[in-house]
């Protein structure tokens, strides 16, 4: 079971998370790729290159779409995937905390990691009140 994870953000910030996640883990457990919508972007050109990361990371078992603002244009993307035959779940709110716990539970099947992704962002949260 291999579930692929697409990363829908805003410029610059899905690689970075990437980057960091490889800082941790340097060699990860899924495939993960990030695609970072660029201010004043065509949605549907965006929409194109985003069908094609999501159908080269899925190898049956499905896409995580982590995307990083819900209501924001790259989770409307990642969300429209699923009318163009995805098999997907999406989880907004996307942080390093939530992509670090999804890698570390790479074995898990789809609806499974979607419910760990949002467990695992709301978790990597604290205040503290030192």
């Amino acid at each position: 079971m291999s579930v692929g994870v697409l990363l829908m953000t805003h410029e610059a910030v899905g690689q970075a998370l990437i980057s960091a996640a490889h800082h941790v883990m340097p060699r990860l457990p899924l495939r993960v790729a990030a695609v970072e919508i660029p201010p004043e972007s065509d949605p549907d050109a965006m929409r194109q290159l985003t069908v094609r990361h999501a159908r080269e990371l899925d190898t049956g078992d499905g896409v995580l779409v982590l995307a990083d603002l819900y209501g924001a244009t790259p989770c409307n993307i990642g969300l429209s995937l699923g009318a163009l035959g995805v098999h997907l779940h999406c989880v907004s709110g996307l942080n390093l905390p939530m992509l670090l716990r999804v890698l570390n539970y790479a074995e898990k099947p789809l609806d499974e990691l979607a419910e760990i992704a949002a467990s695992g962002g709301r978790g990597g949260i604290f205040i503290d009140h030192a």
